[in-house]
């Protein structure tokens, strides 16, 4: 009789960082989440949207004394040797700047030195005063950790989250984790995620901030509670929601390839998608 021998599956271990950002002080905001992530071991932590500058921009002024360029500006560079450090990945919301734009986008630090950006598809309320609509599209990009484990991931941020599209074309892509950095306001947008993971069969990590900002045309308060779900649906982890947070869970990877429900219904081959823009 043959001996059978069970390859265990490698763990993830992935999470979200729930923070509130100082407004329009990029070098604060580097020393904040110096201090949360450096001393910590981990395999890919989002962030919130805009991590580097704060949300509620009320002049072009500020908004280009608050962003940088990819890769190259003091909030960038950060993540980029904080990820090389740590050996995980990064993502982080921030305010970028492009040739003669401005995007509010998702930066993704690698252990090896490069990266990756999502430019934000839907801008929500006044980011169109600011921020030029994202031109990067819903890309899957493909990583691999220090274990050997190779992971499909995409990016989406704050408001992508109320067009079902989004994740979908995320999920058809291969993505296996939908990494979220978000500024959610309304009270609502946490629960949707629920549904982002059950229909695509995907884990989602919802990074939100905490706290609130002013200027003169009103106040916003955010929301916190971030959160994590598995393909079931199941809630891995959620923030509390005023208190800043680093969390992680382990995942198994894996259960992000089940698309089946029951033996007759697979999430990806039953649409009809004929039927669905007539």
């Amino acid at each position: 009789m043959k001996n059978s021998h069970r390859i265990e599956e490698k763990k993830l271990k992935i999470g979200y960082a729930q923070f509130k950002p100082y407004f329009c002080d990029s070098e604060k905001n580097v020393k904040k989440i110096e201090s949360l992530l450096k001393k910590k071991s981990w395999d890919l932590i989002v962030l919130p949207e805009l991590s580097n500058s704060g949300y509620y921009f009320s002049s072009h002024e500020q908004l280009s004394n608050s962003s940088e360029r990819a890769g190259d500006g003091i909030f960038t560079r950060m993540l980029l040797d904080i990820s090389a450090k740590v050996g995980g990945y990064i993502i982080a919301g921030f305010c970028e700047k492009a040739k003669d734009n401005f995007y509010n986008s998702s930066f993704l630090a690698k252990p090896d030195g490069t990266w990756e950006v999502y430019r934000k598809t839907h801008l929500y309320n006044e980011e169109k005063l600011w921020f030029a609509p994202g031109d990067t599209g819903f890309k899957v990009h493909s990583i691999r950790f220090r274990n050997g484990v190779r992971v499909q991931i995409g990016m989406l941020i704050c408001f992508d989250w109320i067009f079902p599209e989004a994740a979908r074309t995320l999920a058809l892509k291969g993505a296996q984790i939908i990494c979220h950095p978000s500024n959610l306001v309304m009270p609502y947008c946490q629960r949707a995620m629920y549904a982002r993971a059950v229909e695509n069969r995907v884990f989602t990590i919802t990074a939100n901030r905490i706290g609130s900002e002013k200027n003169k045309n009103g106040k916003l308060k955010f929301t916190g509670q971030s959160l994590i779900y598995n393909p079931d649906g199941k809630k891995l982890a959620e923030a509390p929601l005023t208190k800043e947070e680093v969390r992680f869970v382990k995942i198994k990877i894996s259960e992000a390839d089940k698309k089946h429900l029951n033996k007759f219904n697979h999430v990806f081959e039953d649409r009809v998608v004929e039927k669905y823009y007539s």
